[in-house]
């Protein structure tokens, strides 16, 4: 479990396929910090670190997810945020994520706001997935409230810390991220869906 509040960037040093497999060496100042078998979450997709290595540490991605979130478009160099499992007993300061993406999203503009930043993101609505204004979505691992919900696209309002301290002042116009729905959202719509 995560809260949606990015520790740190890190940055992608290595990309090795196997198989349907994607190993991803991660450079990172919580490298020091980290140990195998502990889940980190990568653009909101929750890892596992499977070796450590001086200030790099590797992670897989199966074939299922990299079909289903961004991870299978990194390049070297790319940025990535990083969160590490929240601790029992802790505050609690976004939100309950999971680190499991439900889909992706392009984003559809970003518009500068005089000291803050407004991101429209379009997603398949055929998945059954639904926001509501002032609700919780998770972009690429970043806890948000919903400014404005549509059937098939939501914004969120970035503050300048956010924009400086996440990928998001790497977005743009048709820039692929992942989305985590609220968890509690996504329950109450599929008790609806099955009661017809």
């Amino acid at each position: 479990m995560f809260t949606g509040i990015i520790e740190t960037l890190g940055k992608v040093e290595k990309l090795e396929k196997e198989g349907g497999n994607l190993h991803i060496t991660v450079a990172s100042d919580i490298t020091s910090e980290l140990k195998i078998d502990q889940s980190v979450s990568h653009n909101g997709v929750c890892l596992t670190v499977v070796s450590i290595n001086g200030d790099n540490y590797t992670v897989t991605a199966i074939e299922e997810t990299l079909n289903k979130t961004n991870l299978g478009d990194l390049e070297l160099g790319d940025e990535v945020n990083l969160e590490r499992a929240m601790v029992l007993g802790a505050r609690l300061d976004g939100h309950i994520v999971q680190g499991h993406v439900d889909q992706t999203a392009v984003c559809k503009s970003v518009e500068e706001k005089d000291g803050s930043w407004s991101y429209t993101f379009g997603y398949d609505p055929e998945l059954n997935n639904v926001t509501i204004e002032k609700g919780s979505i998770t972009v690429d691992g970043v806890s948000l409230t919903v400014v404005d919900s549509q059937k098939d696209s939501f914004s969120v309002a970035i503050i300048p810390y956010t924009y400086e301290h996440t990928r998001f002042h790497t977005y743009k116009t048709g820039t692929k991220v992942n989305l985590e729905f609220d968890v509690v959202g996504k329950y109450v719509s599929r008790l609806l869906e099955l009661r017809g």
